[in-house]
């Protein structure tokens, strides 16, 4: 292909679902199976505009489409996308990645490969911690305590929860003096969804 192998078609803000999945056809069509890799670049715009359904019938077409033909199908979901879509929409396809979380997780790899360990490994543990917390401004260790029979110590905790915080998923609470307190009032679910499955894409990616 030109363009050093990358394939696209200018359809247009407005184009309908079914014209979107024909020009994917035409593509794969007119390559050897197994040689192309789909790539939807934002999911969001289209769950936003005509609701998670419309969006997840669109994938399910995607994958009709390209099953026995694409090498990998790969869904980008902005940040705001809802949780439901990115479970959803996770569930049918290779992978799914919220596109501007996947650069700020690059960043954080690059930058700081000890806290993006910590966070690579234990972020869904710090999701639960701070789903159980009845605490709007805890520390580390009082977010520990509302974990049942936790993998992490209440310092590996802090580790990924400041890396949470670094990935847009959480605040620290300025007001104290000391330990670290952190803002669960700007708690983000959907943001922190997304940075386990940007997390997820570059296991796959090892």
């Amino acid at each position: 292909m030109p363009n050093a192998g990358l394939a696209y078609t200018v359809l247009g803000r407005a184009a309908e679902n079914e014209r979107i999945l024909d020009a994917v056809s035409n593509h794969l069509n007119s390559t050897p199976s197994g040689t192309v890799d789909v790539v939807v670049d934002d999911l969001a715009p289209l769950a936003v505009r005509e609701g998670v359904d419309s969006a997840v019938t669109f994938v399910d077409g995607l994958l009709e489409r390209g099953r026995g033909r694409a090498a990998r199908i790969a869904i980008g979901c902005s940040f705001e996308a809802s949780g439901e879509l990115l479970s959803r929409a996770g569930a049918r396809v290779d992978s799914v990645v919220g596109t501007e979380v996947a650069a700020a997780v690059e960043r954080l790899s690059r930058d700081d490969p000890t806290t993006f360990g910590y966070v690579r490994r234990h972020w869904a543990e710090a999701k639960r911690g701070i789903e159980a917390c009845d605490r709007n401004y805890p520390q580390s260790k009082q977010v520990h305590a509302a974990l049942m029979e936790p993998e992490t110590t209440p310092r590996t905790l802090g580790a990924t929860l400041s890396g949470l915080v670094t990935l847009g998923a959480l605040d620290t609470w300025g007001n104290t003096v000391g330990s670290t307190r952190y803002d669960l009032t700007a708690y983000r679910p959907d943001r922190t969804w997304a940075v386990g499955a940007a997390l997820a894409a570059t296991d796959s990616d090892d």
